[in-house]
């Protein structure tokens, strides 16, 4: 059997539209809030309000496939410390950019929720999460990825590659073997 490595870390470019995990998280994050309004307009017939709406999504969709490629590049490190997930360079610069015009534009239009947004999310460019803080983790080999869960607002999909996917998963365990939080999601070709 071969030794665990100490530290591990590795980078990797994720495709944000084809990948069900974040499509999965986009739909709960979006997906209902927006689900709810649009269920409303529908009812009270704001056909304008609708296409509004759909106008957004799709200059949406359009500005992250322009500017980010429609992928996330994303960096991990597991060390003794725990588990730290980044954004890469490249794309911290984009999103700096990004988020502070959030922040200004939510200013200046007397919205203060839309710049709270912006400042949220250029505060999870760089995340720490402690072994000792993690509450559940989420096996998935299918996809290469892991899910890290420690707080309410704490979470990260390790997303991994093929190659090192086996690896970060041993570490994981061995780091927290006295807690009973890991949970493997079953491959439906293994029997049980």
């Amino acid at each position: 059997m071969s030794k665990i490595p100490e530290n591990i870390e590795w980078s990797i470019r994720v495709p944000m539209f084809r990948n069900s995990i974040i499509m999965k998280q986009l739909g709960i994050a979006i997906g209902i809030p927006f689900g709810l309004l649009i269920i409303f307009l529908i009812i009270v017939k704001a056909i304008y309000a609708l296409i509004i709406i759909g106008t957004l999504f799709l200059f949406t969709y359009l500005f992250i496939l322009i500017v980010w490629g429609g992928k996330y590049n994303v960096g991990f490190k597991l060390n003794k410390a725990g588990i730290h997930n980044f954004t890469l360079k490249n794309q911290a610069k984009k999103n700096l950019i990004t988020n502070t015009a959030t922040v200004i534009l939510g200013l200046f239009s007397g919205k203060p929720a839309v710049s709270g947004a912006g400042m949220l999310a250029q505060s999870k460019q760089n995340v720490l999460i402690k072994w000792s803080s993690i509450s559940k983790v989420k096996f998935i080999p299918k996809k290469h990825t892991i899910m890290i869960r420690a707080g309410f607002t704490e979470n990260i999909a390790l997303f991994c590659t093929p190659e090192n996917y086996t690896t970060v998963e041993s570490l994981i365990r061995t780091k927290l073997k006295e807690k009973d939080i890991i949970l493997s999601k079953k491959d439906p070709n293994t029997p049980s």
